[in-house]
């Protein structure tokens, strides 16, 4: 008879539908985990046994958090703390929006027996009493081939669901900054998650020439889009870890990115590719050195490469498999 596999719930804000770097971290995990572990995916957890929670957001997943701990401690076991397992995995809008104003979010560190965070800054940025609970966790792709890029323009790709943590209107204005640049194209996809924004992305194509929004696509088919352009530009105000910059890596494209603790932490305190956050001047005037200067474009390559084995699976794979099996161990040894 074969032992029964420990039942992980997988708490997640959001689903397939969403198509959003959430979901890609929550199928991942769970293609990861299966061998191992039951791997039961939710928006919110309806009470079922299982032997370990993992979270991922902070404050959207604070129901499912609290209720888990409070199941726990109903059960009465008297060790401290009293639920079983509790992996909460922040994101950049955990960390650097929500945690500063919302006690949920607050509620969840404290509960939580592991933090996972995302890159490797992003302990210094937890509160000081939760810091030890920290487990650094790069997320992961397969390596893609680096194609071949033409010489006749440079081709940018900003990757970002149309909302205000990602920062468009940046890209947007650097779009304008470019205006009599044709050898330089901007590319964009993400779906309009603020009707605005759409609509302002709409105008600007009708505008410029040059800049082109795709909407939201499957993911595959913006992987393809990631290997084709000559750099992807991230311009996000906050982030945790973003999935777009590692696919980048992993696929040969150099990234231009703000200069915030999420990117930094992915891509090296001593990347060359910065511009400070909403600084569309900059973003522009590296755009025209990166199409002037092909050595430029090789030095971001190499340096991306250099940071390309923290980005692969079976690093990420190592990582959650020993977080989880120490926490159940940990539980069973409980008093």
């Amino acid at each position: 008879m074969h032992a029964r596999k420990p039942v992980v719930c997988l708490v997640t804000p959001a689903l397939r539908s969403a198509n959003n770097g959430n979901w890609q971290t929550a199928q991942r995990w769970r293609r990861m985990l299966s061998a191992d572990y039951e791997v039961r995916l939710a928006q919110a957890w309806d009470g079922s046994p299982a032997d370990l929670m993992l979270a991922l957001h902070a404050r959207r997943s604070a129901a499912s958090i609290a209720a888990w701990a409070a199941a726990g401690a109903a059960a009465g076991r008297g060790a401290s703390p009293s639920h079983k397992p509790l992996v909460v995995v922040l994101t950049g809008t955990d960390l650097y929006r929500d945690l500063a104003v919302d006690p949920a979010t607050q509620r969840s560190l404290a509960l939580a027996d592991r933090l996972v965070v995302l890159h490797e800054g992003a302990p210094d940025d937890v509160p000081a009493g939760h810091r030890a609970k920290c487990v650094v966790c790069f997320q992961s792709t397969g390596a893609r081939q680096a194609l071949a890029k033409t010489d006749r323009h440079l081709r940018a790709l900003m990757v970002g669901h149309l909302r205000d943590e990602k920062d468009p209107q940046t890209y947007f204005s650097a779009a304008r900054k470019l205006l009599q640049r044709d050898d330089i194209l901007l590319d964009h996809i993400g779906a309009p998650l603020d009707a605005a924004l759409g609509r302002q992305a709409k105008a600007l194509m009708r505008e410029l020439p040059h800049y082109r929004w795709l909407g939201a696509l499957p993911h595959e088919a913006v992987l393809r889009r990631i290997q084709r352009a000559h750099v992807l530009v991230h311009p996000s105000a906050m982030e945790g870890g973003a999935h777009v910059v590692m696919e980048a890596v992993r696929s040969g494209t150099p990234v231009l990115a703000s200069q915030i603790s999420g990117n930094v932490g992915m891509l090296g305190a001593d990347y060359r590719g910065y511009f400070a956050p909403g600084d569309a001047s900059g973003l522009a005037i590296a755009l025209q050195r990166l199409r002037g200067d092909a050595t430029m474009l090789q030095g971001l390559r190499t340096q991306c490469n250099a940071r390309a084995p923290l980005f692969e699976p079976a690093r990420e794979r190592a990582t959650l498999r020993r977080l989880i099996a120490d926490l159940l161990k940990e539980y069973r040894e409980r008093p």
